[in-house]
Formats: structure tokens, C-alpha cells, sequence
């Protein structure tokens, strides 16, 4: 597997810190962390919390503010390499965390990873998505200036919905068979680009 972690001065930094926590508070707080790391907008923890933690830690804030984004970067990182227990272990043990908060860290891995990265598979960057897809062919016969024609089209009514509002909205398009074969073969494009990242 890849190295997940990079021994950087600021890692190096918030190493020193998880180092130094009372072991008894810091399951809860990796507890907190992994309840709230799917939400990408929402920080772990209020205003007010963290000054609470600064208390009970006894960290000026920005030591703090480390030690959360260093935790959460880690679990991140366990997430999306879908880290097992062992390799969490072994690379955390060569940032030289402490063995009790390794094992800490990997216990809370285990429990809650699977949801964690459920949760992080079920987040999309776009707002919108794709419901559902109805199509129907047109053969066009007569115009007002034209009595034998045949010009066939395509109409498709595309189903969206809004992911914050869940506000459903329908897209409708025509295609004729040029502009029809012109977004085929952009499609394919896109998908031998998909592929090729798979």
C-alpha cells in the first residue's frame, strides 16, 4: 500500500501533540472526529466545544486546531485507502505516535471505518443528480412551407434533484439525429475516460 502519511514539520508538530494527551480523553475525542468526518462543511466541533477542549487539554487554540485537522487528516486518509488495521498500525507507528494512542486510534478505525467511508461514498461533489432518464422518437412529416419531409428526433425529459433541498426538477432536451450521434460520441469519450481511471 501506499505511504498514507508524510512526516512533514506540522505532522511532526501534531505528533508531539497526540503524544501528550491524557490517554483517557482522547477515544472520545477520535469518537467525535469520526461522527462528523463524512460532513464536509460542518467542523468537528463548535466554538464553544473547542474552547473546552483547550481547557481539558490544556492547548492554546492553535495547537488544538493541529491536533483536530491532523486527526481528521489521518482517519481521511485511512478512509480513502480503505486502510486495514494492520498497515493503520504499522504507518502511524512510523510517524512515531505512541503505542498506547496507535492502538487507539486503530481500535476507533476498526468500529467505525466501514460507516465512515459508507457515509463518504454516499457525499457527490455536484449538487444536482441524475433521477431518471424518459425518452421518446418524433418523425416530423410536414412543415408550412414543406408537405414531404421526414425528419426524425429525439426527446428526452431528464428527472433532477437538488441534494440540499431534495427539490425535484425536470430538464427537457431535443436532439436531432446529428446532435443526437455528436452527444453519443461524447458520452463515449467521457466513458473511456472513466475507465481509464478504474
Amino acid at each position: 500500500m501506499a505511504l498514507m502519511f508524510q512526516a512533514t514539520a506540522s505532522i511532526k508538530k501534531a505528533v508531539s501533540i497526540i503524544n501528550e494527551i491524557d490517554p483517557p480523553k482522547f477515544p472520545l475525542l477520535l469518537s467525535r472526529i469520526l461522527q462528523k468526518l463524512h460532513l464536509k462543511d460542518d467542523s468537528s466541533f463548535t466554538e464553544d466545544e473547542e474552547e473546552k477542549l483547550q481547557s481539558t487539554f490544556k492547548l492554546p487554540a492553535s495547537d488544538l486546531q493541529l491536533l483536530i485537522e491532523a486527526l481528521e487528516f489521518f482517519l481521511q486518509q485511512a478512509a480513502y485507502h480503505t486502510a486495514k488495521p494492520a498497515v493503520l498500525t504499522q504507518q502511524l507507528q512510523q510517524l512515531e505516535i505512541e503505542e498506547e494512542k496507535v492502538s487507539v486510534i486503530v481500535e476507533s478505525w476498526t468500529n467505525s471505518g466501514r460507516d465512515v467511508v459508507q457515509k463518504l461514498r454516499e457525499i457527490t461533489m455536484a449538487p444536482k443528480q441524475l433521477t431518471d432518464v424518459n425518452w421518446r422518437l418524433n418523425l416530423q412529416m410536414a412543415q408550412d412551407n414543406k408537405t414531404k419531409m421526414k425528419m426524425p428526433n429525439a426527446q428526452f425529459e431528464l428527472g433532477i434533484i437538488h441534494q440540499d433541498t431534495q427539490e425535484k426538477e425536470k430538464v427537457r432536451m431535443e436532439f436531432t439525429h446529428d446532435e443526437l450521434f455528436a452527444f453519443y460520441n461524447q458520452l463515449e469519450k467521457i466513458q473511456k475516460q472513466l475507465d481509464g481511471l478504474s
